[in-house]
């Protein structure tokens, strides 16, 4: 196995250990913020250089929701991050980045695509 490789599943374990960690922190979060409730924690993206976690949320309301309940989910961005520093064996803990998943709905117009493809033959 290459260096490249060993890299990447030393990410992809880290990645795991977060969304495993910051899903059970954001649980609690949404159960406190029935505001937040529509979200929906998909999964974590970390940076090349694990500096940066990227905590990816979807919500079938879109983009334009998300953007309204983000103020409100960046106010726990602080206690997000000393708790993961507490709950991870890791020297640094890495700057939260919340965005919105944009891959589900890429997923579903990909499939409609395939059907209106499928309805034409």
């Amino acid at each position: 196995m290459d260096n490249q490789q060993t890299r990447s599943i030393k990410k992809a374990k880290k990645e795991s250990l977060f969304y495993q960690e910051l899903s059970k922190l954001i649980h609690q979060i949404i159960m406190d913020e029935p505001e937040l409730a529509p979200l929906t924690f998909n999964r974590v993206r970390l940076s090349d250089d694990s500096g940066i976690c990227f905590l990816l949320f979807y919500t079938v309301d879109g983009k334009e929701f998300f953007d309204k309940l983000l103020p409100k989910l960046v106010l726990y961005k602080p206690s997000l991050r000393k708790a993961l520093s507490r709950a991870i064996n890791s020297r640094y803990t890495p700057q939260l980045v919340f965005q919105y998943d944009e891959q589900f709905e890429k997923q579903q117009r990909i499939e409609e695509l395939f059907k209106k493809i499928g309805e034409e033959q």
